[in-house]
């Protein structure tokens, strides 16, 4: 094996200029596949990150009350006793925040529009200052009573500034009209297609919009030190409330504001808890991936059947400019096994080294963009909900990628091989 080795070496090292062009196509191609793969763990860390702290924990306790059987509102009451069992009974727990939920008009002096108001402890919101980038005011300010953060695209709709007073109108639960005055203590940059229509005040605030007691909240945010571990979580807690006597709402995976039609058909009062994870939550979230993972998918497909294409051209040229050395290697007793072991390495050898070229080349790359803070369009801001550009690209990935076009690329040379080793001496030997 170690004669057949030197060989391949020797024989990709004579023909340098064939070697030079496909080991750098096999590299591009694995360049661009660790960059894709790069970009979709990015794009799901940055959207996960944003989007579970902004709107969904990784698993969501939340709920609906019905005074009378018509009517739902989408609180929790008496949420410590829960909050409780949450700290006790949920595996991998890192944290679980208090969320308000309510649906408003925002009115300036000016103009006015709709908006989802969540009401929030900032104090306990130690991922809300990491993600949220503030372009004017602080959020230290929604520790007063009665304030406001909104985003640069409210902020310039509405025609406002730090300092200035907004008015939230809005249904209490019961049907009634009412409002509250608000400060913006608080503008942040724009964070997609979420931030257009959000707005953040103190759990206070919420409910004093709504007409609501201390006792009760929106929703229990619960975050895990894994979130791929969310449904199994989501199971568990389903499990652990319905033995504490709670009534459960059936699993559905939709986000909240599309059950109050259902809940409002449904003959019963009371509470019911919901428990959801945060891809029930952000469905729209979960169809952006598969869609990218698609595209990715036949992107890369296209690039692994040209590379194999080109492998076999190019062993098939080699074959017959060496169709004579073919011939005395058979002659002086080199059987079929070893000619087809011979061309398998030569590509074998060609391939993992123009494949650890491109891993090594996506990493340096991909750590330039990172330092380089890339920004993205508007129109990508939308779905990524963030105004840079972040790869990330682990080991096993990089490891795969290698493997899977190593052995991809190597396959293409089995039937250009399998034909130089059928060749009979004499026949090569006397070949032109």
């Amino acid at each position: 094996m170690i004669t057949l080795l030197r060989i391949a070496v020797r024989n990709l090292l004579q023909h340098r200029k064939r070697t030079l062009l496909l080991g750098a196509a096999i590299a591009m191609v694995t360049l661009l596949l660790v960059l894709l793969s790069a970009l979709l763990n990015g794009m799901q860390a940055t959207m996960l990150k944003t989007a579970t702290t902004l709107m969904s924990g990784h698993v969501n306790v939340a709920g609906f009350y019905k005074v009378t059987s018509g009517m739902a509102a989408p609180v929790v009451t008496d949420y410590a006793k829960i909050k409780e069992i949450v700290k006790k009974e949920t595996p991998g727990l890192q944290s679980v925040v208090l969320r308000g939920r309510g649906w408003g008009k925002l009115v300036s002096d000016v103009s006015s529009q709709q908006s989802a108001v969540t009401g929030i402890d900032i104090e306990d919101e130690k991922n809300f200052r990491e993600v949220v980038q503030v372009a004017h005011g602080s959020v230290d300010g929604l520790k007063n009573p009665h304030t406001i953060l909104i985003f640069q695209s409210v902020a310039d709709r509405l025609e406002v500034k730090v300092g200035d007073r907004l008015t939230i109108t809005s249904q209490t639960f019961r049907g009634a009209s009412n409002t509250v005055d608000v400060e913006i203590v608080a503008i942040a940059k724009d964070l997609g297609m979420f931030s257009s229509f959000s707005s953040y005040v103190p759990q206070d605030t919420i409910r004093d919009l709504y007409l609501l007691d201390k006792t009760t909240t929106g929703a229990l945010q619960i975050y895990l030190k894994d979130a791929d571990q969310a449904e199994a979580v989501a199971v568990h807690l389903e499990s652990v409330l319905a033995k504490h006597g709670y009534r459960m709402m059936d699993r559905l995976a939709e986000p909240f504001f599309r059950k109050f039609d259902m809940v409002k058909r449904e003959d019963w009062t009371g509470q019911k808890i919901d428990v959801t994870t945060w891809i029930d939550e952000m469905m729209f979230m979960r169809w952006v991936l598969i869609v990218m993972r698609a595209l990715i998918g036949i992107l890369v497909s296209v690039l692994l059947v040209i590379i194999v294409i080109g492998v076999m051209n190019t062993l098939w040229m080699a074959i017959r400019e060496r169709t004579r050395e073919i011939g005395t290697l058979r002659a002086i007793g080199m059987d079929r096994r070893v000619v087809l072991q011979m061309f398998m390495l030569e590509a074998a050898v060609l391939a993992v080294t123009a494949t650890a070229v491109g891993v090594g080349l996506s990493v340096a790359v991909i750590a330039g963009l990172n330092a380089a803070q890339v920004p993205v369009s508007k129109g990508f801001q939308m779905f990524l909900m963030s105004d840079t550009l972040h790869l990330i690209v682990d080991v096993p990935t990089a490891v795969r990628s290698l493997v899977i076009i190593s052995v991809v690329t190597t396959l293409g040379a089995l039937q250009p091989a399998w034909r130089a080793a059928r060749m009979q001496p004499v026949t090569a030997m006397h070949a032109n």
